[in-house]
């Protein structure tokens, strides 16, 4: 593992944490904001440690059509998670921790796919999110564990 993966490894792990604090946002809609923000400061450090560069306009594209692959097999942690959050005490206690599942395990997906893309010699402008769909869907998968274990440790090692 070369010395830019290990540092990309440990960003995503930090930005994990983060996106896992924007999905206990308790306010509809306000969560998916703040958690798209949060992947998109995620790819910016990732690129960073590459010497890629970032435009948020691409990264915004690109998250979006990679969190469309698993948003409809995994609807009950994306928006439905952020809309339960309305419900009085009942939603925040349902859908806050669903939303933070799939923000941490969507954080570990997308930063994994990138770091093998600029491993490789990639680019923002010849990242081809159809090409990875399927690789996207397994890491989203082995994000939802890493996530449910962090979730269960709550002592984030977060560094600046």
């Amino acid at each position: 593992m070369s010395e830019k993966e290990q540092k990309a490894i440990k960003t995503v792990k930090n930005y994990m944490w983060w996106s896992m604090g924007a999905g206990l946002i308790p306010v509809p809609f306000v969560d998916l904001a703040a958690f798209t923000g949060v992947q998109l400061k995620m790819l910016d450090e990732i690129s960073k440690i590459y010497e890629v560069e970032f435009k948020e306009s691409r990264g915004k594209a690109l998250v979006g059509s990679l969190l469309g692959y698993i948003i409809p097999s995994s609807i009950s942690f994306g928006s439905i998670g952020s809309l339960l959050k309305a419900v009085p005490i009942v939603g925040l206690l349902v859908g806050g921790p669903s939303m933070a599942l799939f923000c941490g395990a969507s954080a570990y997906a997308l930063g994994k796919i990138f770091i093998q893309h600029f491993e490789s010699g990639g680019t923002f402008l010849n990242f081809d999110p159809e090409q990875v769909k399927e690789h996207f869907q397994k890491e989203f998968q082995e994000g939802q564990k890493v996530a449910t274990t962090m979730e269960k440790e709550k002592s984030p090692e977060v560094s600046a």
